[in-house]
């Protein structure tokens, strides 16, 4: 038994022994650096030296879920996004470039963008389907903005919006009125220049619209009193008709007596 197995059992057991606590050990670590490891988006690459993470060109219809917090920049071009839910980027405190163009988002969630933190140094959002923006989906952020190649309906909440974003210089000329009578077409950035202002217009539209309301109230008002006063005049010449048909008392003979003889 000795010329065949050399090693005493012994010592076999306790090698054994300490191979099967490191294969342990390892094995321990490897699903702790596992698990405290981040963790990519599926369809996206990430770049950890650089916090850098591509979905761009994924097919994706939503923002993927799993986006490691410490990302700093944010590819989600050419896609088939459609919305931005409010809390999509809430945990993305380090991001500074977010590049969602080429999808077909048409809606921002209220909110939107307001949790976005003061890092964001690049918001692009070119080349998509918004139609309304406000003040309220972007919060304060400060990053350089690009709206282009939008059909944005223009209005006073657009105006609004216009004034407070930092928008990119070289391509500000391209956010174009798709859907406002005579400007569509036309920049919105020279039509504010040249004096329109769609604020002004909303606040006469609506002091329009309510003149017009009490108009009509009022007419509504004058029509009920009419029809009320004739129902009532139609009402008293029908009971005046009914008194004049009753027949009159007749006098009885000690009544008609007395008239006669004055008594």
């Amino acid at each position: 038994f000795n010329l065949v197995w050399p090693i005493k059992p012994s010592l076999l057991l306790g090698k054994g022994s300490d191979l099967y606590s490191c294969l342990c050990m390892w094995l321990y670590f490897s699903a702790l650096w596992g698990h405290a490891a981040p963790q990519c988006p599926a369809s996206c690459h990430c770049t950890w030296d650089t916090g850098t993470v591509l979905c761009s060109d994924a097919e994706l219809r939503a923002i993927p879920e799993g986006i490691p917090p410490e990302t700093v920049s944010l590819h989600l071009e050419r896609n088939y996004i459609r919305e931005i839910p409010e809390s999509a980027f809430s945990h993305l405190v380090q991001l500074r470039d977010l590049y969602l163009s080429h999808n077909r988002i048409d809606s921002l969630a209220t909110g939107a963008l307001r949790h976005l933190g003061p890092e964001l140094r690049m918001l692009d959002l070119s080349h998509n389907h918004l139609r309304h923006a406000s003040r309220e989906e972007f919060g304060s952020t400060r990053a350089k903005t690009r709206l282009y190649h939008n059909p944005w309906h223009c209005d006073c909440a657009l105006q609004e919006l216009m004034e407070t974003l930092n928008l990119e210089p070289e391509t500000v000329n391209g956010i174009i009125c798709e859907s406002l009578g005579e400007h569509t077409g036309q920049s919105l950035v020279k039509l504010l220049d040249s004096g329109v202002n769609f604020c002004s217009l909303q606040r006469k539209t609506t002091d329009i619209a309510m003149l017009v309301t009490m108009f009509v109230w009022f007419f509504m008002v004058i029509v009920y009193v009419v029809y009320y006063v004739r129902q009532n005049q139609a009402e008293a010449r029908r009971h005046m008709e009914y008194l004049k048909s009753l027949p009159s008392p007749r006098k009885t003979p000690t009544e008609t007596d007395t008239l006669s003889t004055g008594f």
